[in-house]
């Protein structure tokens, strides 16, 4: 029996293949470069799933090369790039999958905001008309007020988002934003001031459970770039209880009945307030925190979800391990990747850390502004989340991501 997964995230696909092999099941993995999933696949045994490379936004071809699979079960569609094309192809193959329309939804961030304020859920609504004439500027700072956000309603990675604290901020993110190539609509919303989490969740029959939340330290304003991440947040109790009661209702208002969510949320001084919905697993290093901090491999239930069966996962007793925490590792300047220097002294150092590479040497960095800039991440281990990102923070700390600034210009680079 054959489980496809449609493209994937970057790191995690270790865990899915063991998943899939304990459930019975044979991962084939789709993907347009298997380049990109190099880390993961030389640590893999040889043959350990089957790799078929093909134009995975081509829904036609797609589903004709899924059509012809012996023993096709499930379809994993993990990434936000390939969510609706995921979602397309279920639904023309029959497979067990969440309403395409509330996957069409989760990808629109303006729309999922005014679900959420129709629900109770959101003390704004988005605004949409945010062209750059006086008319529409001026309902924008009525509706939005100040300081507001302006973003792409199907943007990814922190891309295409712009922190407008007065006026002539917003003259000159409405100019920016006119030249960008967007991904969907441009539109605004209040900004909400406070940390960031992600809660980790997984929700069955419509019923939600919170595995964990993870932080999301970012960078000073007014870019909005992710730097480091630690799971689980200590939260108290009966904050946690609310919390997860409060999430259970953010998905249900959303119609999103079943599998892994990834919701970021800022808690401000007045509750939490949702940022975006993230119909799947957590990005980066999350999966694989979640899988050793929680002592259990999560992706099994990613498995048995894409199959139609309730994921054990919804009632198991959770061992526990480790908390963990990683960094995302930018350079100093834009170029040309050309290595990490101080990778031997992670050995010397505690929490067992270690490197995780995203770019490899002669990729070009030009974003330094979002996560496109990244060039790997550090992980570190520890009894808490504190002390894993203290541990982390030090790692990180001790490494320095090179760049040819001089390979940027370099003709045909």
């Amino acid at each position: 029996m054959t489980v496809a997964c449609l493209e994937s995230l970057t790191f995690g696909l270790g865990h899915l293949v063991r998943a899939a092999d304990r459930l019975g099941e044979r991962l084939l993995l789709l993907t347009r470069d298997p380049a990109y999933y190099a880390y993961e696949l030389d640590r893999l045994p040889a043959g350990a799933l089957d790799v078929v490379m093909t134009d995975t936004f081509d829904v036609a071809r797609t589903a004709d090369l899924l059509q012809r699979t012996p023993g096709l079960r499930g379809l994993i569609s993990s990434t936000d790039t390939w969510t609706l094309t995921g979602a397309a192809l279920a639904e023309r193959l029959g497979l067990p999958g969440l309403d395409p329309a509330v996957l069409r939804l989760t990808r629109d961030k303006a729309a999922v905001r005014n679900r959420l304020h129709d629900a109770g859920l959101t003390r704004a609504r988005a605004v949409e008309n945010a062209g750059p004439d006086r008319e529409a500027r001026g309902l924008l700072l009525k509706e939005a007020g100040l300081p507001l956000v302006l973003k792409d309603t199907a943007g990814t990675g922190s891309q295409n988002v712009w922190l407008v604290r007065d006026e002539g901020e917003l003259d000159a993110a409405l100019a920016e934003a006119s030249g960008r190539d967007l991904k969907g609509r441009l539109f605004a919303e209040p900004y909400f001031s406070g940390p960031v989490y992600s809660a980790e969740t997984l929700t069955w029959d419509g019923r939600t459970r919170l595995l964990g939340v993870s932080s999301r330290l970012m960078s000073p304003e007014p870019h909005f770039r992710e730097e480091i991440t630690a799971f689980p947040v200590a939260f108290p109790g009966p904050q946690r209880t609310s919390l997860e009661r409060w999430l259970d209702r953010v998905l249900a208002a959303i119609g999103y009945t079943d599998r892994f969510a990834h919701v970021e949320f800022v808690l401000t001084a007045d509750g939490p307030e949702v940022v975006e919905v993230n119909p799947r697993i957590g990005g980066a290093l999350v999966g694989e925190g979640m899988c050793r901090s929680l002592g259990v491999n999560v992706y099994e239930a990613m498995i048995e979800a894409v199959l139609g069966r309730r994921p054990r996962l919804m009632e198991a007793d959770l061992p526990g391990g480790p908390a963990v925490a990683f960094v995302l590792g930018y350079p100093a300047a834009p170029g040309v990747f050309t290595g990490v220097a101080g990778l031997d002294r992670l050995t010397d150092m505690p929490g067992t850390p270690a490197w995780y590479p995203v770019k490899q040497a002669g990729d070009l960095i030009e974003h330094l502004g979002d996560s496109r800039g990244y060039a790997g991440i550090v992980y570190a281990e520890a009894e808490t989340a504190e002390l894993a990102t203290h541990r982390a923070v030090a790692a990180a700390n001790a490494l320095c991501v090179l760049t040819d600034p001089a390979g940027r210009e370099a003709p045909g680079g």
